[in-house]
């Protein structure tokens, strides 16, 4: 069973050997975020720990640092289900669930004049496409686009993976970009909502944690990777 498991105070403990590799947020001309750049693969075991506190000298690898800096790990994020924190705004073709409070701050929406302004022309198919590309594109999960008729999430397809988001227009480094349906368990012993996507936070700082809230990029966090 793929599994991350939060551990109080410290790492992400990671089972069922899942694949761990650097996502670089490439631009268009523009400099606005427009598609995923694959980079380095990390050779990993079926378990492993990834830091949590941001302080590690082996990252993304736990180092132990979080003793050392007594990290407070604390859990602050919603435990409601996503479609209980998000809004939902209705277009032509399209319906658009936006949970603001989960943004990681990878910027995909902003393109082309933003996905909420693209949403009012989603009768339009080059319009549609772009909402249903930068909706899928969103890392964390706070966009989610669906088919207006059916309902039926329109999801990217992914195996089950970890990515390390890297920013090079903000010269940083971003959270952990967890795909494919991925079980995460709280220190408690909760279980969070399975999802397709979300973003965890590993520079230690966010407001939102276990999750990512963009906070990464104001502190201008690097893990010396990218």
């Amino acid at each position: 069973m793929t599994k991350i498991t939060i551990t109080k105070n410290g790492p992400y403990h990671i089972s069922g050997r899942l694949p761990l590799s650097i996502k670089e947020i490439a631009p268009n001309k523009k400099g606005e975020s427009w598609e995923w750049k694959e980079g380095k693969t990390f050779k990993t075991e079926n378990e492993y720990d990834l830091c949590r506190c941001g302080q590690s000298k082996n990252k993304p690898f736990c180092d132990d640092s979080h003793l050392r800096v007594r990290f407070n790990g604390e859990e602050t994020a919603s435990r409601l289900p996503y479609a209980k924190q998000a809004e939902k705004m209705e277009g032509e073709t399209l319906i658009l669930s936006d949970a603001e409070r989960l943004c990681a701050f990878a910027r995909f929406c902003d393109a082309h004049g933003q996905i909420w302004g693209q949403m009012e022309q989603t009768d339009i198919p080059e319009a549609r496409d772009l909402v249903i590309r930068e909706g899928g594109n969103c890392p964390s999960g706070r966009l989610v686009v669906q088919d207006r008729k059916t309902h039926k999430a329109m999801e990217p397809e992914f195996e089950p993976s970890i990515g390390l988001v890297e920013d090079p227009v903000e010269d940083c480094s971003g959270g952990l970009w967890v795909r494919g349906g991925i079980t995460i368990e709280s220190a408690d012993g909760h279980v969070y909502e399975t999802r397709n996507r979300v973003a965890l936070c590993r520079c230690g700082a966010s407001e939102n944690k276990p999750f990512c809230d963009g906070t990464h990029a104001s502190i201008k966090f690097k893990d010396g990777l990218g």
